[in-house]
């Protein structure tokens, strides 16, 4: 049976992912809190993230950066700002 959370992102009790896909007190955060639709979001800004600044995930300030992206995105409601992306007209 899958597992639900209430999506701190999305607002709603949705599917939760089916194990902890990041390390430490921010991964247990992420598995308690956010769904696979909302992880799968942040998948797709991550990917533009590291796209759009080159960004090197052997680089611990690149990482840094990226988690803060991600803390901002997932749980403040904040939107990723990637450089020269316009999202599409609603």
């Amino acid at each position: 049976m899958a597992r639900t959370v209430f999506c701190q992102k999305l607002n709603k009790e949705a599917p939760g992912l089916d194990f902890q896909l990041y390390p430490g007190e921010v991964g247990e955060r992420i598995f308690n809190n956010i769904s696979k639709e909302a992880w799968q979001q942040w998948q797709h800004k991550q990917t533009m993230l590291i796209n759009e600044k080159h960004l090197n995930m052997m680089d611990p300030d690149h990482r840094q950066l990226l988690e803060e992206q991600m803390v901002g995105f997932l749980f403040e409601n904040k939107e990723v700002e990637i450089e020269g992306y316009r999202p599409p007209e609603k």
